[in-house]
């Protein structure tokens, strides 16, 4: 089986040649050796000359407040492309694996959201990444659609790492305490993908869209308490005082694109469907957090 996946050096994509390896021959590319999802022409050229089984593709135009001022660029990445993929995925008889956001929803209210949940993006990053969503669902294709949240990985920069120069720089922090959602990492999403790439494979009814987050919710908040607290447990010099992690609101700190308050996503369906178990975020964070200390 060939498997063809995009975008292997962002953090989803780094996970997933470790987690696609043994699956079987893994066509891995970046923008710079055929799996540019700026340039559609060359994109799918790649795809006709590989012929996989399998498209996974784990490029997006991530920079959410910039896409406020480039929704052309945005557009382009996380719908055209897809929409061409699953056109070729189409035609080549082959399983779409793409991967969206919590975005796609409105934020509001303080309930988990289901995959019928009434999407409503409130930025145009949001929007970009539910037209993608909308154009392989209408192209027929056979596809898994994960949409996930909050992602992080040991690899590159995160919110963690981020928390952690902070708290040795100074002695107080403001972190935004009601937006809520489950961090999630990136190796979850990456082994989540390999085992219901298999199962879909054997048994197509299984497509369509999953919500795949870490179980447990927080705020951004105690998301940065909590790494400050495992990082001086552990000797870590940190100059900020727990009590001097404050939390502010999201009106506080205002950003070109407005992010939803609530991310909850309901893993009901995924645990149903598949068969598995989303662990604790903090279980996650915790091992992240000693591979980087």
């Amino acid at each position: 089986m060939k498997i063809l996946l995009l975008g292997k050096n962002g953090q989803v994509g780094w996970e997933l040649q470790r987690a696609l390896a043994p699956l079987g021959e893994l066509i891995a590319l970046d923008r710079h050796n055929g799996g540019d999802l700026a340039d559609s022409a060359a994109l799918l050229a790649s795809v006709r000359a590989v012929k996989p089984q399998v498209i996974v593709n784990a490029a997006a135009y991530t920079a959410v407040d910039k896409a406020e001022s480039d929704a052309a660029g945005a557009q382009q990445i996380n719908a055209a492309a897809p929409a061409a993929l699953a056109a070729e995925a189409k035609a080549l008889g082959a399983l779409l694996i793409h991967y969206s956001t919590d975005y796609v929803f409105d934020g509001s209210g303080d309930q988990p959201r289901s995959e019928d949940a009434a999407t409503g993006p409130l930025s145009v990053y949001g929007a970009s990444k539910l037209a993608g969503e909308q154009l392989i669902t209408a192209s027929g294709c056979q596809h898994l659609i994960l949409r996930t949240s909050w992602v992080y990985a040991a690899r590159g920069g995160n919110f963690a790492k981020t928390m952690l120069r902070l708290a040795a720089e100074r002695e107080q922090l403001k972190v935004i305490s009601d937006q809520i959602g489950a961090p999630t990492g990136a190796e979850l999403v990456a082994d989540l993908s390999a085992h219901m790439l298999m199962a879909t494979l054997q048994n197509p009814a299984l497509g369509g869209i999953y919500h795949a987050a870490a179980s447990g919710t927080t705020s951004w908040h105690a998301y940065a308490r909590t790494v400050i607290e495992f990082a001086r447990a552990r000797g870590v010099p940190v100059r900020v005082a727990a009590d001097q992690v404050l939390a502010i609101p999201t009106s506080a700190y205002p950003t070109p694109a407005q992010r939803p308050l609530n991310s909850r996503l309901s893993t009901d369906k995924l645990h149903s469907r598949f068969g598995l178990t989303l662990p604790h975020w903090q279980q996650g964070v915790e091992r992240m957090l000693n591979e980087i200390l």
